[in-house]
């Protein structure tokens, strides 16, 4: 018999929009206590969930929720990707905590012009289908939708799973 163990979902959205930060709108659910390795931090994990097939699959999920509302999809761009993945990595690492530490930094890293930045940030565990966890979840908050729906045309999208099967996305929205 397989157990699985469902430790919860966490969220978190934020904006920038020339250059200044808007309120910060967070949803948390069921968030696990977090336990942390003697070293404070953690390895992350090489291999067991397919991040690349996450990160395809909440590109499609936005994307094709978009369309669904009349909206243009996005354009999926490396250098934002990059600076997504970092996040992610960094939070499953334990070297940030969970949310959006550094934003401001990781808008000006990606090295475009913007007149208009966002981010969503979440993380799940035990889930069979961890991408459309984080994404369900993020419909259901109105921040988070706020991002999903906004004026955007550019994206990046970060997945990192730790060694404690913990998944962290962040997407980050440019316009």
């Amino acid at each position: 018999m397989i157990k699985t163990t469902i430790y919860g979902v966490a969220l978190g959205t934020i904006i920038l929009s020339s250059g200044s930060i808007a309120k910060s709108v967070t949803n948390q659910t069921c968030t696990p206590e977090p336990t942390k390795a003697s070293n404070n931090t953690v390895e992350v994990a090489q291999s067991g969930n397919n991040t690349a097939a996450l990160k395809q699959s909440i590109f499609n999920k936005i994307n094709n929720y978009r369309v669904s509302q009349g909206l243009g999809k996005l354009a999926s761009n490396s250098a934002i990707d990059n600076q997504a993945k970092i996040h992610s990595q960094d939070m499953a690492n334990g070297k940030v905590p969970f949310g959006h530490t550094g934003f401001p930094q990781r808008v000006k890293a990606v090295g475009i012009p913007y007149s208009l930045a966002g981010e969503n940030v979440a993380y799940n565990q035990g889930y069979d289908d961890p991408a459309k966890v984080a994404f369900e979840g993020w419909l259901k908050s109105p921040g988070h939708l706020a991002a999903i729906k906004g004026n955007y045309n550019k994206t990046g999208i970060g997945v990192v799973s730790n060694s404690r099967g913990e998944i962290y996305f962040t997407q980050i929205f440019f316009r």
